[in-house]
């Protein structure tokens, strides 16, 4: 069944919406030299066909490649392209709410520079954009080049988030989305440091709607997501959303007790009734190590949840900018 946030109706749009308008593309980038070129050339072929002005926002995630260098060269022969370079790597989270606090445009598009995402979808984002759609996302129907222990686990977590979060999200989506400009305006004023942007993308609300799309294989290099960082991406997004883990932990302590109870009482009926003797040693060592057990999973459970309140208290700044080149509004 399709997402209920695809079934609010869409506003009507204004005029800077319904008549041109600007269209700012922001781009994440961490260590993409071999990609960079490649993505600019095509999404500049897609932005030739719109008629509307667009710019390019290019930021640099504390790259170690020749991505900067290349991102310079680029500003150069199109200066429609801007370059936003973060004073080190901050997470492709941040990097991406740093290029929508820098986007000029009345409608913004999230991309990834690994062309997994097609640019050639942008005019339809636009169109239903045009109709009054606040968030248009890419939803996926087909993961190519991806091995099917990432497609299992990502069709797993995306449903049991969306099983545990009070906010409905949709399924099978990654960054991949076109947002307005009042959309944008609201996820700017979220500056929490433990940033879930497929979270916050749906918690903003706005009628919004799903644009079904088969995912391409990267175009080159190797992805910068290890199972350990989506393994953390995932907690991040399952703490940032619901409180199910605490309420587990909570449940599962009442289980224990509830069981150790019992089997108290099942050893005294014995002792008294039968005679027999008190279990020894083998079972008092797994009596302890159960609860053992049961205390360090709670204790971590509230552990990531106080490791965040921790963090949000210090109230940081997002970001750092080492340099900003602004780009040149191109027109249609």
């Amino acid at each position: 069944m399709e997402n209920q946030a695809t079934l609010a109706e869409p506003h009507i749009p204004p005029a800077s919406q319904a008549e041109g308008g600007l269209l700012s593309v922001v781009i994440p980038v961490y260590n993409e030299a071999e990609t960079l070129p490649a993505c600019v050339r095509r999404l500049t072929a897609v932005l030739d066909t719109l008629p509307m002005a667009s710019e390019i926002v290019l930021v640099n995630d504390g790259s170690r490649d020749d991505s900067l260098a290349i991102m310079r060269q680029l500003h150069e022969a199109d200066p429609r392209i801007a370059i936003v370079d973060l004073s080190r790597n901050f997470g492709k989270e941040i990097a991406l709410s740093a290029g929508l606090d820098f986007a000029k445009g009345d409608a913004v598009v999230v991309l990834d520079a690994d062309l997994q995402d097609p640019p050639e979808l942008i005019p339809e984002l636009v169109k239903h954009w045009r109709a009054g759609y606040d968030v248009v996302y890419g939803k996926r129907v087909a993961r190519q080049g991806e091995t099917w222990l990432k497609k299992a686990t990502a069709y797993a977590f995306y449903r049991v988030l969306q099983k545990l979060a009070r906010v409905p999200l949709p399924e099978d989506t990654g960054d991949f989305r076109l947002l307005s400009r009042r959309a944008v305006n609201a996820l700017r004023q979220l500056r929490e440091q433990h940033r879930f942007m497929k979270g916050l993308f749906a918690w903003i609300g706005y009628p919004q709607k799903a644009v079904p799309y088969r995912r391409d294989p990267r175009y080159a290099g190797t992805t910068k997501w290890s199972y350990w960082r989506l393994w953390n991406l995932a907690i991040e997004g399952i703490t940032s959303f619901t409180i199910a883990p605490l309420k587990v932990a909570s449940y599962l302590g009442l289980l224990t007790a509830c069981l150790a109870a019992a089997y108290a009482l099942f050893v005294v009926y014995k002792t008294l009734v039968w005679g027999e003797p008190v279990a020894g040693y083998p079972s008092l060592m797994v009596a302890i190590l159960s609860l053992g057990a049961v205390q360090l999973l709670t204790l971590g459970i509230i552990g990531e949840y106080l490791g965040r309140i921790f963090n949000e208290s210090k109230q940081r700044p997002l970001y750092f900018v080492k340099d900003y080149v602004e780009s040149q509004i191109g027109e249609p």
